[in-house]
């Protein structure tokens, strides 16, 4: 078991705010097929595969360096081709309009200078991208280690990984701090590493298991404990909150951050994930966990007008 479930699997056996019910675990299976196994970058706005192998690597990396908390009101939301879209979508439409406006976000040297007034530039919408600034330094920490340890190169640091995605996992977290997601809960380190898994599962995928995306042991990773996920798993009754922490998040209260609410919320929503994939092994024997975590992140797209918000937490994390 790897560091991840071993980790969450103590807050799990130990919340007191969340519980899984296995039962609508079972419910939720038995309407799941293989049809419902799509990369969710495949309904991104922009289309990755106008770009060459190496800048689409590139991209990956910029992309999930710098996409996490988009949530504030009103929202942050820009315009690609006559549509709106906000939060990841936006992210991924922003990055994409500004390469076809020539701006090169992809160069590892033009970021590890970009300035305040360029980076407003390409993330210009109807207001100022929330976490501004956290943004702006990870774009330039993410790129300044790889000019500088790397030849500008991100597939010089996945060579060193020799296939293998935990090893990638952990040069990621070694080289760049900001990949390094993990909280302490009742004195215990519990890590989620969202962003490191869900670029190295963006890879995987992007790359269909070929060229920068074969690896050998892609089910060693989990599902990318986020905003969207949990608050899925709730609608399908699969997550359970109490009482309290239900109140906050319907009324839009912010979880803080290494909160015991908010780490029991992501927990629980990794091991509700593992325990889907545990089922429907069953039936689909070479289902893995990010399969699912793409299937119920883009459930979380559907908007209902009677639908539960997400909880609220600012982090750079997710």
């Amino acid at each position: 078991m790897n560091q991840i479930l071993k980790t969450t699997k103590y807050v799990v056996d130990n919340s007191t705010n969340v519980k899984i019910n296995k039962t609508k675990i079972k419910e939720f299976c038995k309407t799941f097929n293989k049809s419902h196994i799509n990369h969710w970058i495949n309904k991104s706005p922009f289309d990755l595969k106008t770009l060459n192998e190496k800048d689409r690597l590139h991209f990956l990396l910029i992309f999930n360096s710098i996409s996490f908390c988009y949530w504030k009101e009103p929202k942050w939301t820009m315009e690609y081709k006559s549509e709106k879209f906000d939060g990841a979508w936006g992210m991924m439409a922003t990055l994409g309009k500004s390469i076809e406006n020539n701006i090169p976000i992809l160069d590892m040297k033009y970021l590890s200078n970009i300035n305040e007034r360029e980076f407003e530039k390409i993330t210009k919408a109807n207001i100022r991208i929330p976490l501004f600034e956290e943004r702006l330094k990870t774009l330039r920490e993410i790129s300044s280690v790889l000019v500088n340890k790397f030849k500008g190169d991100f597939s010089n640091l996945i060579k060193e990984a020799d296939k293998d995605v935990i090893k990638l996992l952990d040069l990621l977290i070694i080289n760049f701090p900001s990949f390094n997601d993990y909280s302490l809960y009742k004195g215990k380190k519990v890590y989620f590493y969202k962003r490191a898994q869900l670029l190295i599962s963006d890879i995987f995928q992007a790359f269909d298991g070929k060229i920068y995306g074969n690896f050998k042991n892609p089910e060693e990773l989990t599902a990318c404990a986020d905003y969207k996920l949990p608050m899925v798993l709730r609608r399908l009754g699969i997550l359970e909150y109490s009482k309290e922490l239900t109140k906050k998040i319907d009324n839009k209260v912010e979880i803080i951050k290494d909160s015991k609410e908010e780490i029991e919320i992501r927990s629980n929503t990794i091991w509700a994930n593992e325990f889907i994939k545990q089922e429907l092994k069953k039936s689909i024997l070479n289902i893995n966990s990010i399969n699912i975590n793409d299937h119920l992140w883009l459930l979380g797209q559907i908007k209902y007008p009677d639908g539960k918000p997400y909880h609220l937490t600012k982090t750079t994390a997710y």
